[in-house]
C-alpha cells in the first residue's frame, strides 16, 4: 500500500524537460564534454553582445554592416514637428471624399476642399474620371495635370 501511494516527483511540472533525454547524458564522463582541452569553454571570450565592434570584431561589422559607426546629415536645433507635417491624398481618392450622392448643378464641377478632410498635399497616383474644382495648399506637378485634363481646376489655398 505503501509503495502505490507514493508519488514520483521527479518530473511532475510538466513543462520540465526529462534529465535522460538531453544532450549533455551522452557526454557524461567525457573530461571536456565536447568543448576542447584547450581553448575551454570560458564564460563570454569576446565580450558580450557588440562588443568589440571597432576592435577584435573590427572586420565583420566592417563586412556585414558597413556605415554601423558614426554620424550622417546635419543635426537641427529644435525641430518642431508642425513646420512639416504635410499628410497626402491622391487623385484616385478625391471623389470618395464627396458626400454620398453628390451631383453638381449643370455645367459646374463640385468642389472638393481636401483641407476640411485633413489633407495638404495632392498627389498624382490613379485616374481622374469626371472633372471636379480642387482646392489644397499643395499639388505636385502629376496630380494638377490629371485634375486639368479631366477638365477640373487646381486652387491653392
Amino acid at each position: 500500500v505503501a509503495e502505490r501511494e507514493r508519488i514520483d516527483r521527479s518530473c511532475t511540472d510538466a513543462t520540465m524537460p526529462l534529465t535522460r533525454l538531453s544532450k549533455n547524458r551522452k557526454k557524461r564522463g567525457s573530461v571536456s564534454a565536447g568543448h576542447g582541452r584547450i581553448g575551454k569553454h570560458r564564460k563570454h571570450p569576446g565580450g558580450r553582445g557588440n562588443a568589440g565592434g571597432q576592435h577584435h570584431m573590427r572586420t565583420l561589422f566592417d563586412q556585414f554592416h558597413p556605415g554601423y559607426f558614426g554620424k550622417v546629415g546635419m543635426r537641427q536645433f529644435h525641430r518642431t514637428k508642425a513646420r512639416y507635417h504635410c499628410p497626402m491624398i491622391n487623385v484616385e481618392m478625391l471623389w470618395s471624399t464627396l458626400p454620398e450622392g453628390t451631383v453638381a448643378p449643370a455645367g459646374q464641377a463640385p468642389v472638393v476642399d481636401v483641407t476640411q478632410h485633413g489633407f495638404f498635399k495632392v498627389g498624382g497616383k490613379g485616374l481622374v474620371a469626371k472633372p471636379m474644382v480642387v482646392k489644397a495648399k499643395l499639388f505636385t506637378a502629376v496630380a494638377e495635370k490629371k485634375i486639368k485634363a479631366a477638365g477640373g481646376a487646381c486652387i491653392l489655398v
